[in-house]
């Protein structure tokens, strides 16, 4: 099936840096260069009884599968991020997000553990979505591709993973829209997972239908928006810059950014380059999509079915998910007799602080991850 996106280079999400020339050979504690792959499955079924004649899952994978298929971990990403969290990609040599903490010996460590990292479905980064073609059309679904939930989302992964020789999870590990599916992971397939790492995340969804109904207004102030059927007609990367700077902004790069870029003109410019680089791969109907499903998602209400150990992390300048919400997250988790810590990354990088400032929060999630592997 034919994916429009991925005609446009994938660009991971913050801070990538360029490969050097002649640096193939894997750098220590890397997990070297790797690549997107796909897999895809037919008539699949999603929670509100749609199905979905193909679905396409983008994945990398990193370390090897155990002879028991045991020894797994499930990555997850953000919003409008990808799935390329550990390594560097073949197509331009970018940083996974997570590199610092997915590697040989890192916390999340490759000598031991066969890690998987699904490109959600509904994203842009590979994975079937509005930008796909409607098999029955043969033209994009865009705004009439069926609504997914959470639920469906991890259903896929599961079917991803089952394709693998995955039988079982040591952990589902993410930031963000990453940490909804962490805890989603945890109620829907409470038998098929160990642990929990949900990170700059919260087990509810907010904003309800008013924050959909504000982001399709702000998409369609495109002119060439057109009720979302935009593929043909000139496409939407003005508007989607002019949002993505604001979000950059919401995450803190101007923090990020200040020690390299101290000129703030300089720095303007900087950012409005990475919006731009990103409008050119994501697809605002993938945005929609996403937000439908976040604005939906509550897995506090379902936290009696988990059995999985959790760490929660949250950063200290996240002004996205604040540390003022741990509290009640800590305490719903407690009443519902789950075995849950929490974590506060102390750092200045605010949403993006999981792996910008990877280091302040490896030892604490290595730890994390050695219990586990000892109890399993």
């Amino acid at each position: 099936m034919s994916d429009p996106m991925s005609r446009r280079p994938v660009v991971a999400s913050l801070g990538l840096m360029p490969l050097i020339a002649g640096t193939a050979v894997r750098a220590e504690g890397s997990v070297g260069i790797v690549e997107t792959k796909k897999f895809t499955t037919t008539n699949f079924k999603l929670q509100g009884g749609a199905v979905l004649p193909e679905m396409t899952i983008a994945y990398e994978t990193y370390g090897k599968l155990a002879a028991d298929g045991r020894n797994a971990v499930l990555l997850t990403h953000g919003y409008t991020s990808s799935h390329h969290m550990a390594g560097r990609t073949t197509a331009n040599g970018a940083e996974g997000s997570w590199d610092g903490l997915v590697g040989p010996g890192k916390a999340i460590d490759t000598d031991r553990l066969f890690v998987v990292s699904s490109n959600m479905l509904g994203s842009s980064y590979g994975s079937t979505g509005p930008a796909f073609l409607n098999p029955a059309t043969r033209t994009p679904y865009g705004p009439s591709f069926p609504d997914i939930t959470l639920v469906d989302i991890v259903n896929a992964q599961r079917v991803l993973l089952e394709q693998l020789g995955v039988r079982h999870l040591l952990a589902v590990a993410g930031p963000s829209f990453g940490g909804y599916q962490a805890f989603q992971w945890g109620v829907t397939h409470p038998d098929f997972v160990d642990g929990l790492v949900p990170v700059v995340s919260a087990p509810k969804g907010s904003g309800g239908e008013a924050a959909v109904k504000s982001l399709v207004a702000q998409l369609a102030r495109d002119p060439h928006w057109n009720n979302g059927w935009y593929y043909d007609n000139g496409g939407i990367t003005a508007t989607l810059t002019e949002m993505r700077i604001a979000t950059l902004k919401r995450y803190g790069i101007d923090d990020q950014l200040a020690a390299r870029f101290p000129d703030p003109v300089q720095r303007e410019a900087e950012i409005a380059r990475r919006a731009s680089a990103w409008a050119h791969v994501f697809d605002g109907n993938s945005l929609v999509t996403l937000r439908k499903a976040s604005v939906r998602f509550d897995a506090a209400k379902d936290f009696g079915r988990m059995k999985a150990r959790v760490l929660y992390v949250l950063s200290r300048t996240d002004k996205v998910f604040p540390p003022s919400i741990a509290p009640g997250v800590m305490a719903a988790l407690k009443a519902a007799k789950v075995d849950a810590d929490y974590f506060e990354i102390d750092s200045e990088f605010g949403h993006s602080a999981s792996g910008l400032d990877a280091a302040k929060w490896a030892p604490r999630l290595k730890t994390f991850m050695a219990g586990l592997e000892k109890r399993s």
